[in-house]
């Protein structure tokens, strides 16, 4: 565990940063508001990360009260990372973060490496009301808690059961609807958004 580094300012921006500045603790965080990890799933969706970077940032994180580790009953009986409810309190903040950053994306470099869940979190900005959405896009599938107060906000993959609401879209689509240039029921009217399901959601979306 490194020791913890200070900026030495009585200031609550610097305070905030002591804990969650260092390079790649942000992105882990996006990471585990999906929920428990193991080590090599956060190892895999953060490409570029080494490992001896990726063990320091998680004990880190476990020291300063934002994460904790612990082992999942047979038949898993492997160790995971999850949030505490102070790292949760972290969403709006990414979600700020997200929306300032939206203008620096561009085109996607070739170097860019990219996961379908990375949507999730401009995409859930966009969405009221509460269920479980599940969406599709070129890059593959996830799902999202919308309104959840407490737990994961969003999960990759399929959703874990039937969702209230499933979106397919593409990429640029997607893209707009974070970046605020196109409401969903905007889009769903529009075409770009096709929805299907029975939920309250699902039907909110249609008639928006």
């Amino acid at each position: 565990m490194s020791p913890r580094r200070s900026y030495d300012q009585y200031c609550s921006a610097a305070r905030a940063l002591d804990v969650v500045g260092d390079r790649w603790t942000l992105l882990i965080v996006r990471e585990l508001l999906a929920g428990p990890r193991r080590y090599t799933d956060l190892h895999a969706d953060l490409p570029g990360v080494s490992t001896d970077v990726l063990a320091s940032r998680l004990k880190d994180m476990e020291r300063d009260g934002l994460a904790t580790r612990r082992r999942l009953p047979p038949p898993g009986a492997a160790y995971v990372y999850e949030l505490t409810g102070r790292g949760r309190e972290l969403l709006p903040v990414l979600q700020a973060l997200g929306r300032w950053g939206q203008v620096e994306l561009g085109e996607r470099r070739p170097t860019d490496a990219v996961r379908a869940h990375w949507f999730a979190l401009p995409l859930l900005r966009a969405l009221e009301g509460e269920g479980l959405v599940e969406v599709r896009l070129e890059e593959g599938d996830f799902h999202l808690y919308v309104g959840a107060q407490d737990g994961p906000v969003y999960g990759d993959g399929p959703a874990p059961a039937e969702p209230d609401a499933r979106l397919v879209l593409d990429t640029g689509t997607c893209l707009a609807v974070g970046r605020g240039e196109l409401s969903v029921p905007d889009a769903v009217r529009a075409g770009r958004i096709e929805v299907t399901g029975e939920g309250t959601l699902a039907k909110a979306l249609r008639e928006g």
